[in-house]
């Protein structure tokens, strides 16, 4: 693989370059907050080679989406699984049909980097032909910045689900755990709005990243369809040698603009058993996931329930690691452990089949992940939530509460608003 230096320009710049030139259909952006973690963003065009996965298994012309992935040859490929992909995992449970693709992934070469820390810019890529052409084509481009398109507001969202059957929702939840029946559940709620014509999805997201930066944000464009992404969440990340890390967040509190009422936000989300516990029990889930696919022994949690604040929400967050068995790959670690327990609850089986029976409508990509291979072997992906999904004319919002024990419904469905409220006010 060879690399090729740059003259800085910011992403949007970029992205804005290069669909004028290859337009926006093939385009990605695994974008970062410039932290720690959301210190890397890498954008391509124009793929060379594109796998779509639809449908459910049983019907006509559906496709596996985790044989899909196996398929896959050498190079960069970057793409969102969805919620649903599921049905091919776990069968027993039921699933809802959705517009969106199960699986779209698209192969690029070159890549473009970023280091938002030290901001630098590099081309990567296999092509030497490919890689030539496309750096000098962007050696000029920092020079000239387009400025982004003016937008029209978003408004008029209709909710698939009302507060008060939210509200419902939470209390049979509550009503299953009493019985044990399960120990929680991740109950989501959806809004969608109709346009008059297809919004440019390059600029919903740009409007969302102003708003809400996160450290997997991410923006992939398909034909007819995008997955437009805010995430604070990773999901699962393998490094070339095969040691695995998922960081699952459960516990969440506004950010407010007063720094004193924001430390009391923060404060209170530490205190909070409920919070606490039910990060804990998808702590131990998703242990028993990696179990499945990593060496006996090797599991560890070397962060548990650790406050992260992002620029909407306090989170709480933990940390898991592994190292994959001699023999199992991305794929079969994704396959162990879809969907991600950390938007299902526990156990989780169960909790999607009671799920599917409150959920009105599929999740589509949300609650799924961006997910991306890199050239040498690396995997990584996130959950996706605070998430837009762009279906032709019609653009939905979910967003979701993990339900225990001791959770209050109307606590739970004013937790909702918040959560969904910043997307919504970005598009607005």
């Amino acid at each position: 693989m060879a690399r090729a230096p740059l003259p800085w320009i910011e992403p949007a710049d970029l992205a804005r370059h290069l669909a004028a030139r290859f337009g926006p259909e093939g385009l990605i952006w695994l974008d970062g907050d410039g932290s720690d973690l959301g210190r890397w963003a890498s954008l391509a065009a124009d793929p060379l080679e594109q796998i779509v996965c639809r449908g459910l298994p049983g019907e006509t012309e559906s496709r596996d989406p985790f044989a899909a992935l196996r398929e896959l040859g050498e190079g960069h490929w970057c793409g969102w699984l969805s919620y649903e992909a599921a049905a091919w995992v776990e069968p027993a449970a039921h699933w809802k049909p959705d517009a969106m693709a199960s699986l779209w992934m698209a192969r690029h070469d070159p890549i473009f980097r970023f280091d938002l820390q030290e901001r630098t810019l590099w081309l990567e890529g296999v092509d030497p032909g490919r890689l030539e052409v496309m750096t000098t084509w962007a050696s000029g481009l920092a020079a000239s910045s387009p400025g982004p398109a003016a937008a029209a507001a978003i408004a008029d969202w209709q909710w698939q689900t009302s507060p008060e059957q939210f509200s419902d929702g939470v209390q049979q939840i509550r009503e299953r755990i009493a019985s044990g029946d399960i120990f929680q559940a991740n109950l989501t709620a959806c809004c969608s709005t109709e346009l008059p014509a297809p919004a440019d999805p390059l600029q919903l997201f740009e409007r969302l990243r102003r708003r809400c930066p996160a450290p997997f944000a991410g923006l992939v464009v398909a034909p007819g369809e995008a997955v437009i992404s805010a995430s604070p969440e990773r999901f699962l990340q393998v490094s070339p040698n095969g040691l695995v890390e998922t960081r699952p967040i459960k516990g969440t509190r506004p950010r407010r603009s007063d720094p004193e009422q924001d430390a009391d936000q923060a404060a209170d989300l530490v205190c909070s058993s409920k919070d606490r516990a039910e990060n804990v029990m998808i702590v131990d889930l998703l242990r028993n996931d990696l179990g499945r696919v990593c060496q006996s022994g090797s599991i560890q949690v070397p962060q548990l329930v650790g406050l992260e604040s992002y620029a909407q929400v306090h989170h709480l967050t933990s940390v898991v690691t592994g190292q994959l068995k001699a023999g199992a790959d991305w794929v079969a670690l994704l396959e162990a452990c879809w969907p991600g327990g950390s938007i299902t609850g526990a156990p989780k089986l169960r909790a999607c089949q009671r799920i599917a029976e409150l959920e009105p409508v599929a999740r589509g990509p949300y609650c799924g992940s961006l997910l991306r291979r890199d050239w040498d072997g690396s995997f990584d992906s996130s959950i996706l939530i605070r998430t837009v999904l762009q279906h032709g004319t019609t653009l939905r919002c979910h967003a979701g509460c993990g339900i225990v024990a001791d959770s209050n419904p109307q606590a739970e469905a004013e937790e909702l608003g918040w959560k969904l409220n910043p997307l919504l006010e970005a598009l607005a």
